[in-house]
């Protein structure tokens, strides 16, 4: 104990500490202020923290804040309960070759006591956090990101194959409404893939075995139900309302029409297909990266295209497919990380290889080139 209390002295003397009041004050003053608080989440979802705060556990910061935090010149301001935590952590910092560090004395207790505001699990209540707990676990999520997904709309176009697994986990993550497009009925051998669905929903509306299923899964979830086909007359009013199109659906016809709606609404667009044994997936999302056209200029004769029906498809391959149009959609929600914008990525079961394949933007693209209107 002697032994922990000389080397908190000794950090005393040579990190500097900021009073609550100091703190305050550099807020309002510094855009490029890093908050990092060191706590468990565990103490952020009873506690509450600083409005802003980067959550990074101790124990977590030596083998990420490097990629949190790239600059080595940021000023950092440490952040624990009761200032100690934050005091050592400095000194791991500063090996790691950060120069602009200190701590807030006495940490979020003498933040608080100060009278100064304090975030809280507002907006969540007891059941949620727990359903939630690995997403607020996450420094990259936390209750900022769970309360996004929560106000976050995704239209999932086609409850089938690709729609399936893609609702069906937009759900249990918490978005907070999921929109389901489709105009068919279940039928048999829609099953061997089709994970909404169930022989019990033979013969009924597709979006209403979809409702069900994924009202079922989460009741945080309001889904709407769209039974209607994708027409050139209603999509505008379809992708309207959402902040993130995924389309599930197997024709030319509808992508391209999904695709020029999204350009026009400014909406991402998480395209996925699959052919028998092998997939691919990738962002729409001009001018950052291309559109569909860029991809596909012209759709191919009618007869040289088969769909899903005529051509099959191994069942398990929309669940993986349909997997990752999810993952592409929580990361867009939440900001985080690379998407694929300009990439597609295609997966050959077969093989069980990934393969990824550059996707310029065309400027002459009839839809998001430089000349389209």
């Amino acid at each position: 104990m002697a032994g922990w209390l000389q080397q908190w002295q000794a950090l005393r003397t040579r990190f500097r500490e900021l009073t609550p009041a100091e703190l305050a004050s550099r807020l309002g003053d510094e855009s490029d202020l890093v908050l990092l608080d060191v706590r468990e989440a565990e103490e952020l979802q009873s506690e509450g923290w600083v409005a802003g705060s980067l959550h990074l556990p101790y124990g977590r910061v030596a083998a990420e804040v490097q990629q949190r935090i790239p600059a080595r010149d940021a000023p950092i301001i440490t952040i624990c309960a009761h200032g100690q935590r934050s005091l050592f952590i400095l000194a791991v910092l500063e090996e790691l070759g950060y120069t602009n560090l200190a701590s807030l004395a006495g940490g979020l207790a003498a933040w608080a006591e100060s009278g100064y505001a304090v975030e809280s699990t507002g907006g969540l209540d007891s059941l949620q956090r727990e359903r939630y707990a690995r997403h607020l676990a996450l420094p990259d999520v936390g209750l900022a990101g769970q309360r996004r997904l929560l106000e976050s709309r995704v239209l999932v176009v086609g409850a089938g194959g690709l729609g399936s697994p893609s609702a069906l986990y937009l759900a249990a993550a918490g978005v907070g409404t999921v929109g389901i497009v489709d105009s068919d009925v279940v039928e048999s051998s829609n099953l061997h893939r089709q994970l909404l669905h169930s022989p019990a929903q033979l013969g009924e509306r597709k979006v209403d075995s979809a409702k069900q299923r994924l009202e079922a899964a989460n009741p945080d979830v309001t889904v709407r139900a769209h039974d209607t086909r994708v027409e050139e007359e209603n999509v505008d009013a379809l992708v309207a309302d959402y902040d993130v199109v995924l389309d599930g659906s197997d024709n030319f016809e509808t992508r391209y029409l999904l695709n020029d709606a999204c350009i026009a609404a400014g909406i991402p667009l998480v395209h996925g297909s699959v052919y028998r044994f092998e997939g691919q997936i990738t962002v729409f999302a001009p001018p950052e990266g291309p559109c569909y056209r860029c991809l596909h200029p012209a759709p191919p004769p009618s007869d040289l295209f088969l769909n899903c029906t005529q051509q099959g498809v191994l069942g398990v391959l929309p669940g993986l497919i349909g997997m990752l149009q999810a993952t592409e959609t929580l990361k867009l929600l939440l900001h985080l990380g690379k998407p694929l914008l300009g990439r597609l990525l295609c997966y050959d079961a077969m093989s069980a290889t990934f393969q990824e394949l550059a996707l310029p933007r065309n400027p002459a693209c009839a839809s998001c080139g430089d000349l389209a209107e």
